[in-house]
């Protein structure tokens, strides 16, 4: 009974090293902004966003908003839009503006971001955040880009945005635009629906519920919102503006704006 000679050849299946090597440095930059988009979209992340309710509170007082179906309308309604065609436009032209810099497209992103947000808390609520948002670029990073973006902003007075900024930290981090954007999706709603469970009787469950459903719509809107020109971004709620315009006046308050 004979069998077959041993070669002693070992047959591997695995990527070549250089190969392997080039693999390992992708998954690492990935890693790297992957935890910094994380980081940045945290509640513990000092933004201030925890202090705002994005035109909720005041839906609440007035009754408009008043249970878990009436606040997923106001989502669907309300936040999804603003999304599509106010903050991911903007970001994802400022991401785009970002990596030359192309300062005087920064600068009229900065008004016209400003300029879209028609209640006065609005304004004051991306000014804040993204402020806050660019120092800590520029603090917990030490980037140049971060400070000569806050630099240019002071010194020619742009007001601060948001969505810029969370354009910025996109690319102080090397993350991809549609990255970036899912981020600012995130955000948004986990911030909205966060700031819902304090003032109405939603539980975990339900707001988390609420958001799922809610993501489910992101990838789609991000998709338009990247193709977006900038004479086509804007969009109007005179019931939400109405309703901030009041909250700034309220006799109590819990959030912001």
């Amino acid at each position: 009974m004979s069998s077959a000679p041993a070669t002693g050849i070992k047959k591997w299946h695995g990527r070549p090293a250089r190969e392997s090597k080039a693999h390992g440095q992708d998954a690492r930059a990935t890693s790297a902004w992957l935890l910094g988009l994380l980081q940045a979209g945290d509640s513990f992340y000092p933004t201030g966003s925890y202090a705002h309710s994005f035109g909720l509170e005041p839906l609440v007082q007035e009754g408009v908003v008043r249970d878990r179906e009436t606040l997923r309308r106001f989502i669907f309604q309300s936040t999804l839009p603003a999304l599509r065609h106010v903050e991911l436009p903007l970001a994802a032209h400022a991401w785009r503006a970002f990596e030359t810099p192309d300062w005087p497209r920064l600068s009229e992103l900065c008004v016209l971001s400003s300029a879209l947000k028609t209640a006065r808390e609005a304004r004051l609520a991306s000014e804040n955040i993204g402020r806050q948002r660019a120092e800590l670029m520029a603090t917990l990073r030490g980037h140049e880009l971060a400070r000569e973006f806050l630099r240019r902003a002071a010194a020619e007075n742009w007001p601060h945005a948001a969505a810029i900024s969370a354009a910025l930290e996109g690319r102080v981090l090397g993350a991809p635009l549609p990255a970036v954007l899912a981020g600012i999706s995130y955000a948004m709603l986990s911030s909205l629906l966060s700031a819902a469970m304090k003032i109405l009787r939603l539980g975990q469950n339900a707001a988390q519920s609420l958001l799922t459903e809610a993501l489910t719509a992101v990838p789609e809107i991000i998709a338009s919102a990247e193709l977006t020109p900038v004479s086509e971004i804007g969009w109007f709620n005179p019931w939400l503006d109405i309703a901030a315009a009041r909250h700034e006046s309220a006799d109590a308050r819990m959030f912001i704006s």
